[in-house]
């Protein structure tokens, strides 16, 4: 019952497992969202868009490196990365995404849609330590690191029911947390934790039926429960980070129940199902198909998992307002 090959990604919790204290002092690692200067991004789907650590890399000008602008994302259209990167940054931000569509924590503890994804233990340990953690372009306090995964480790593993997900999850965030150990050894002291989205109300968990969607929302919501320990316990083990949550579970939620809180979404008309002649893609982000009655954009869902590119606007937005607003995790 894994997720499908859709370029996978994701599934829900709770609104207030991301709840931390609303003001902290940052340390001397951050001075604020317009003194950073670089960017690492971790994750799946929800976040790729197709960077390749062998190509041409950001620099001014062309702050996210390869592809072309916006990229391969699932979105049809540009996702959270690049809008944070290009529309909500404060200065200019060179950004590296090294995520990767379908990937888990760890594929040896929840297997992806293929073999050939690239879990997040692999963007930090085969991606990221051997081209960018030591070259000496980066500084700990110029630099945020985020990470955004779960959808998948969730997806493709809530049916295995209330007895063996518990001991799962305990061992997924043992990995988790030994990656952002790594990382904090590299020098990483700006964390960005976001946690995941409520994906049981996408057509892929609507269409399994109200039992499946039930028991996906009770993974989702310990999932994210445990995305926010984790991050409490990184603020406390290493005194010199900066931690910073996103709650994505409730930006998503707002926008399903009330497209029209967020100007960037007002525009959806439909958010409960996805027209198939868009799920693979559209030549413009308002491309009309006559047989979808409404234009691509207008629906929140591209296809039966992956937003489209609206949701990524509010998404960034949130970031950039947290990154501004400074750490929440004391």
């Amino acid at each position: 019952m894994l997720f499908s090959a859709i370029l996978t990604a994701g599934l829900v919790s709770s609104a207030a497992a991301l709840a931390a204290p609303p003001r902290c002092r940052a340390n001397s690692n951050y001075k604020g969202w317009a003194s950073m200067k670089h960017a690492f991004i971790f994750g799946d789907s929800y976040t790729t868009t197709g960077f390749d650590v062998s190509q041409t890399q950001p620099a001014p000008g062309n702050p996210l490196g390869n592809p072309p602008y916006p990229g391969w994302t699932a979105a049809n259209g540009p996702n959270w990365p690049d809008f944070l990167t290009v529309k909500y940054n404060a200065s200019e931000i060179l950004t590296y995404n090294l995520a990767y569509g379908g990937a888990t924590v760890s594929s040896s503890l929840v297997k992806p849609y293929q073999d050939t994804v690239l879990s997040l233990s692999s963007q930090v340990e085969d991606l990221f330590i051997p081209n960018y953690a030591f070259n000496g372009k980066w500084k700990s306090n110029d630099s945020v690191f985020g990470i955004f995964i779960g959808i998948n480790d969730v997806g493709n593993s809530f049916y295995l029911g209330d007895d063996a997900v518990p001991i799962l999850n305990k061992k997924i965030f043992a990995v988790y947390d030994g990656l952002v150990k790594e990382l904090y050894n590299t020098g990483a002291r700006n964390f960005v934790f976001l946690n995941v989205p409520p994906t049981d109300r996408s057509p892929l968990m609507i269409g399994q039926g109200a039992d499946s969607a039930a028991l996906i929302a009770k993974d989702l919501k310990a999932f994210n429960s445990a995305i926010a320990s984790l991050a409490a316990s990184v603020r406390k083990n290493y005194a010199d980070s900066n931690v910073f949550t996103v709650d994505a579970w409730q930006a998503f939620t707002d926008v399903l129940n009330k497209p029209a809180a967020f100007p960037a979404t007002a525009g959806y008309k439909n958010t409960t199902a996805y027209c198939e002649a868009y799920q693979n893609g559209t030549p413009a982000q308002d491309t009309l198909d006559p047989s979808c009655g409404i234009p691509v954009n207008q629906y929140f869902w591209l296809n039966s998992l992956h937003p489209t590119s609206p949701m990524h606007d509010v998404l960034a937005q949130k970031v950039a307002a947290q990154l501004k607003s400074g750490p929440n995790v004391c």
